[in-house]
């Protein structure tokens, strides 16, 4: 049965492949990947620094209802989750996922939209090494693991964790 998966960026900063690898791995899967940013338009990818391609807003996270979708996925990039944070509307939809229970995968620097959503209290999580802090500051207990799932949070480090970011998050869609 295919199913409807939200990805969550910011207009610029997200890392190419941390969305256009798990957004294959969906489309594959049979699934209908759907991206979500707080403007609709184009969003910027980048590799590492350097601008890579743009991808259409398929809708505003604004006007986006949790219940019309089976998963979330947060892709990385440092400046993506730091503006999504910003994003009241991002920040809102995050913590609604979380709370419905429904799988929610974030790889790389995103964990800090979670952060900001308040809802990794107590969770068992991995990230890109330099937000160890802000997330056992926010209760979090941080492990360096290549993916780390815990209930319905879904975490992975870096790029070179995405086969095993994109199987989890795929099974947890079973």
């Amino acid at each position: 049965m295919s199913k409807k998966i939200a990805f969550l960026v910011a207009a610029e900063g997200i890392e190419r492949v941390e969305l256009s690898e798990p957004w294959k791995a969906v489309q594959e899967a049979g699934h209908q990947p759907v991206l979500l940013s707080p403007e609709t338009g184009e969003v910027q990818t980048f590799n590492h620094l350097t601008p890579a391609e743009t991808q259409p807003v398929d809708q505003a996270v604004g006007d986006a209802s949790v219940d019309d979708f089976d998963a979330l996925v947060l892709p990385g990039g440092v400046a993506n989750p730091d503006a999504l944070r910003m994003d009241r509307s991002a920040v809102a939809f995050a913590k609604q996922f979380v709370e419905s229970g429904k799988p929610v995968a974030a790889i790389c620097h995103a964990p800090w939209t979670l952060v900001e959503a308040d809802v990794v209290r107590g969770r068992r999580m991995t990230s890109w090494p330099s937000l160890q802090t802000d997330l056992r500051n926010a209760g979090a207990e941080w492990v360096d693991e290549e993916v780390v799932t815990d209930g319905n949070l879904i975490t992975s480090r870096k790029p070179d964790d995405l086969a095993a970011f994109n199987k989890t998050l795929l099974d947890a869609l079973q």
